[in-house]
């Protein structure tokens, strides 16, 4: 379960299980995973040089800890007929933000949604086939929702995905 999700849970008013020490073993693991989430239990005790046992074990800690948010795969939006891609900046009516937030994971095509500071309250990745279906996106399903004041769009041109890569090593501290 994503820590955001056990906050919201209600383990206490607003808390969430405080979170274990990763040790060398585990940041191997969330290296192996992030470049191969399709990686086996077997194979990444043998990368790690423990027991399939304990390897299960940890991966299964790091997931009900919330580190792990989950399994899935990079997706090539254009290749998969999402050919239009936009960041929508959204300025909210102050504390919605979980009531936006709900509405906008809703919303087809939506892959990142983050409460940001600045000029704008919430930045919104999606992902459309077309241009036309990201107009009725935005001024359709976005500005129709109460607590949005205004949006503006950002069309993405081109985009390169800088997932995990066994070239490049991620700090996990």
């Amino acid at each position: 379960m994503a820590a955001e999700q056990m906050a919201d849970r209600g383990d206490g008013p607003g808390q969430v299980p405080p979170a274990r020490p990763l040790d060398s073993i585990d940041r191997d693991i969330l290296r192996i995973l992030q470049t191969d989430g399709r990686a086996s239990v077997r194979a990444v005790a043998e990368r790690v040089h423990v027991s399939r046992a304990n390897a299960y074990a940890r991966i299964n800690r790091l997931v009900e800890d919330g580190v792990i948010r989950g399994f899935s795969a990079r997706v090539n939006h254009e290749r998969a007929g999402q050919g239009a891609s936009a960041y929508i900046t959204l300025k909210i009516v102050q504390n919605s933000w979980r009531t936006v937030r709900e509405q906008l994971q809703a919303l087809p095509g939506a892959t990142h949604i983050a409460l940001v500071s600045g000029d704008f309250d919430v930045l919104l990745l999606v992902h459309t086939p077309d241009n036309r279906a990201l107009r009725e996106l935005v001024l359709t399903r976005i500005q129709a929702i109460p607590e949005v004041l205004s949006t503006r769009t950002l069309l993405v041109f081109e985009e390169t995905d800088l997932g995990p890569r066994p070239d490049r090593t991620t700090e996990l501290t």
